[in-house]
């Protein structure tokens, strides 16, 4: 069997602390931006880089306000949440150049979500060629960028703080 060294990870999947509430509003009260890979804040949606993510650059855009679905929300946060998306699909574009994305929701447990009661839409940049054996004979998907230098690359595009914090100290 083939070993994958990656200890940083220990802080994802054993954190020191147990943590309680929503994921997403915890981030949204904090305010740690930069620590938390928050990339934008808008009046009713934010986003930011997933942590676990299934390609480089994946975002996840969120409402602020503690939905678990769409139709729970007003016009104006539909509206605005729809006009982050595209605002980090731009700042892709320009700052990591794919040739495409998946984006979707998942809904509820059942549908794969992992924050369930918090409804948010996940941008996940392509590249013709990404994906290889790796994951089909090895069920391991390489992230060849870390999560650090994406942050500063949208930062940059998005004209925020570019300073995040090292792995494994970046949640409330």
């Amino acid at each position: 069997m083939n070993r994958l060294w990656a200890p940083w990870r220990k802080a994802y999947i054993r954190p020191d602390r147990k943590r309680s509430g929503c994921l997403f509003c915890r981030i949204l009260k904090s305010r740690k931006d930069a620590a938390q890979f928050v990339l934008k804040r808008t009046p009713f949606s934010f986003a930011l880089l997933n942590l676990y993510p299934y390609n480089n650059g994946h975002v996840m855009i969120v409402p602020n306000r503690h939905v678990d679905s769409i139709k729970q929300m007003t016009a104006a946060e539909k509206l605005d949440w729809l006009a982050l998306t595209e605002e980090i699909l731009d700042a892709l574009r320009k700052a990591l150049k794919p040739h495409g994305f998946n984006a979707g929701l998942n809904l509820g447990r059942a549908g794969g979500a992992g924050v369930p009661g918090h409804l948010h839409l996940h941008v996940v940049p392509r590249w013709d060629g990404d994906t290889n054996f790796m994951p089909v004979l090895s069920d391991t998907k390489v992230i060849s960028e870390s999560m650090e230098s994406v942050y500063r690359a949208l930062a940059k595009v998005l004209r925020v703080s570019q300073k995040p914090v090292r792995a494994g100290r970046r949640r409330p």
